[in-house]
């Protein structure tokens, strides 16, 4: 192997532990209130992040009271903003840039109460020139079962990747 090929790769070790760190920093000062909007502190409040590597974070999150509806379940728009910032955190572990919801599905399957805990697992599946897909889960995490499933294509807001020229590829 030679040199060049040798610093190449340790580069990119470092890049993507720099990325995993920064996505790390980012989900604590979510989940404690330090940074970000109210919408997604609030959302976050006591997230405990499990596991991250490169394209993938698993956290675990004891749902607040104060993201009840009516009824006392966790109210879907806060599982929405819960699931739309993971994902996008998911992919900043990859690649090391922020980026923009550019399509969000999410289907619900059934809705923990409060003070329930879950388990959320937020996986990049691909890419594709500017755009990334990442899935996550949500499921109960003591018996497994699934409460949302997020598919999500994120873009980064980069201009020096956008060719105005060219047609899409979509």
């Amino acid at each position: 192997m030679n040199r060049d090929s040798s610093t190449d790769r340790t580069e990119r070790e470092m890049e993507s532990h720099i990325s995993v760190e920064t996505a790390l920093k980012l989900l604590e000062g979510f989940s404690k209130g330090m940074i970000g909007e109210e919408i997604e502190t609030i959302t976050m409040e006591g997230l405990r992040v499990v596991q991250a590597q490169k394209g993938f974070i698993r956290c675990h999150f004891l749902v607040p009271n104060s993201v009840a509806d009516r009824e006392g379940n966790w109210h879907v728009g806060a599982m929405a903003t819960l699931i739309d910032t993971i994902g996008a955190v998911a992919v900043l572990s990859l690649i090391g840039l922020i980026n923009i919801s550019v399509q969000l599905n999410i289907s619900y399957y059934s809705t923990p109460k409060i003070q329930e805990e879950v388990e959320i697992e937020a996986k990049v599946m691909a890419e594709k020139e500017i755009l990334t897909s990442v899935v996550v889960e949500v499921r109960q995490k003591d018996n497994g079962k699934l409460v949302a499933l997020g598919k999500q294509w994120m873009t980064t807001w980069s201009t020096s990747k956008i060719k105005l020229s060219e047609k899409s590829k979509l």
